[in-house]
């Protein structure tokens, strides 16, 4: 009997652990190479998981909503056996559920005490005296932090038997932060009787849960009200828009841009355009070209930071927000735009956007941004006041395209014209980028829109 392995892929390149959606086979089922296997989900989007081999599903390792690591043996085919052999083992997964995490245990005893080197690894890392088991992303986040293991043992955690999500973490890391009360980070002075010390450790992480909960029980809810329970995406984006607000100091400028010269030539171009190229032009592509355009004059918007240095990057990734069909919001990212013309632009804007009203986009779609546009026009605001898409330090939205008498500067004098005009507003980390570099790249992209070439060739 050859049994094969199937571990959980890396679906890009920061994502460290997914979650496991549904799966589509159950042991003692046939699957054969590249069949569906199951569906996982990151914090990006959801995806499916092919089969490596062709056999009868021994296996499954975890259930449904489980967590897991990338590179975890998630499930076990057996490439020759028949479905007989297979069959009698459909118990096993409820046994064999815990066995990884079990013999994993052992392993991180060494890295215990070196929890700077502990983000690196992929395995699921544990604290012998606490049991508890951590994933990579949430001790990738307490080592930037600088929350040591015997602090992280005191993070009261709401998963599976007591298990430190990444919400319990950086709900952790923001009331630290703000200087909140945390009772569970004041017996500092125990050290001299360690083994007290951690079995009461223990006992809060178990009651913290239960103290949390007055402050969103829907039990306290009066009145007419409808209760919607947050789906997994919504989550993920609340959870996203509060660590960008509590990680950078926003500072939104504003200006506004006459893109006359932009509408008349798309609605002259749009159906050539479309005939010879077979994709459609919309202002989106336009928009990133000119932004594209600005970035190389001022590298310092296209950057990160990296605890106190400031990572400059040479590739020019433009994310792009798109509506989901659930209504909820997604950046697919159009990477090297620097390289690409009007046309390329355009194929990959309506490639990203049409996959993700189709729910098509893969993990790798949304990777590697280094600065995002947003339309809020498109929706029928005039502007808006963008949050920053992590871990980058600016964003930009611009508004509804509309039609208002202007005052134009001519050599016979000023006139009053109808101009279409936009809002442009763009949010900045004020850590990196100060008001001088913010409001000057804002100003240069609504020049670069004003300067169009209504005579462009298609």
């Amino acid at each position: 009997m050859a049994i094969v392995d199937l571990v959980m892929p890396k679906m890009g390149e920061s994502i460290m652990e997914a979650t496991v959606l549904k799966w589509h086979k159950q042991p003692g089922d046939k699957v054969k190479m590249d069949e569906t296997l199951l569906e996982i989900a990151t914090d990006k989007v959801d995806s499916e998981v092919p089969s490596t081999a062709e056999g009868v599903v021994t296996e499954i390792l975890f259930k449904e909503n489980d967590v897991v690591p990338v590179g975890t043996v998630i499930a076990r085919i057996d490439t020759v056996g028949a479905g007989a052999q297979a069959a009698p083992q459909p118990a096993a997964p409820v046994q064999a559920a815990p066995a990884p995490q079990q013999q994993a245990a052992p392993q991180p005893v060494m890295a215990a005490s070196a929890p700077q080197s502990v983000p690196a690894s992929g395995a699921v890392t544990a604290n012998i005296e606490g049991g508890r088991f951590y994933s990579p992303l949430v001790l990738n986040i307490a080592g930037k932090e600088g929350i040591g293991m015997a602090e992280l043992e005191r993070v009261p955690g709401t998963g599976n038997e007591g298990r430190v999500t990444k919400k319990d973490i950086l709900a952790y890391v923001s009331n630290r932060q703000n200087g909140a009360p945390m009772p569970q980070a004041q017996p500092q002075a125990a050290p001299v009787q360690q083994v007290q010390a951690q079995q009461q450790a223990s006992q809060p992480q178990q009651q913290a849960p239960v103290q949390a909960a007055p402050q969103s029980a829907p039990a306290a809810i009066n009145g007419n009200v409808e209760i919607v329970e947050m789906d997994r995406m919504r989550k993920l984006i609340a959870d996203h828009m509060v660590r960008s607000k509590s990680t950078s100091p926003h500072v939104t400028s504003f200006t506004e841009a006459d893109v006359t010269n932009i509408v008349r030539w798309r609605e002259k171009a749009k159906k050539e355009f479309e005939k010879k190229y077979g994709e459609k032009i919309t202002f989106t592509p336009i928009f990133i070209e000119a932004i594209v355009n600005c970035i190389r004059k001022y590298p310092m918007i296209n950057a990160s930071i990296d605890g106190d240095r400031i990572i400059i990057k040479k590739d020019i990734n433009i994310g792009m927000a798109a509506a989901l069909p659930s209504g909820n919001l997604i950046v697919p990212v159009i990477k090297n735009a620097d390289t690409k013309n009007l046309l390329g632009l355009s194929k990959d804007v309506n490639t990203l956007a049409n996959n993700a009203r189709n729910n098509k986009l893969k993990a790798d779609d949304t990777q590697g941004g280094t600065f995002t546009l947003t339309n809020v026009g498109t929706f029928g605001s005039l502007m808006g006041t963008p949050i920053i898409n992590q871990p980058q330090v600016a964003i930009l939205a611009v508004g509804s395209i509309k039609k208002r008498p202007v005052v134009l500067e001519t050599a016979d004098g000023d006139v009053i014209a109808i101009r279409h005009m936009m809002y442009l507003s763009m949010s900045y980390d004020h850590r990196i980028v100060d008001g001088a570099l913010g409001a000057s790249f804002l100003t240069a992209v609504a020049k670069e829109l004003e300067a169009f070439d209504i005579n462009r060739a298609v």
